[in-house]
């Protein structure tokens, strides 16, 4: 399955193939404690280090998407309709996605 990873620091977001479980979404993440948003009413989720903002990292980039509040460090979009216990890909699109993200 494919996962969007969105790194402000690089300001990219990439599709990445990933097995499938949220412990994989955890390693691209890097840090096991993590939390989500919904992002669309179809189950988009962006999965981010729930203490973002607690943790002392210099030189992490800083991202949000639409009106969501912002997330220090990596994020993951993906689907999940069953509040992150099932993962799968995400219906929005590399694209439509791209658009809505802003990097501060």
């Amino acid at each position: 399955m494919q996962v969007y990873v969105i790194n402000p620091t690089l300001k990219t977001v990439s599709a990445i193939d990933i097995p499938g479980s949220l412990d994989d979404v955890r390693g691209l993440i890097g840090f096991a404690s993590i939390d989500s948003d919904e992002i669309d009413n179809n189950g988009d989720r962006l999965f981010f280090d729930e203490e973002c903002f607690i943790r002392q990292q210099d030189g992490v980039g800083r991202f949000k998407v639409d009106n969501l509040a912002p997330v220090a460090g990596i994020g993951v979009i993906a689907n999940s309709r069953d509040e992150a216990k099932s993962i799968q890909t995400p219906e929005v699109s590399l694209q439509d996605l791209t658009k809505r993200i802003t990097f501060l």
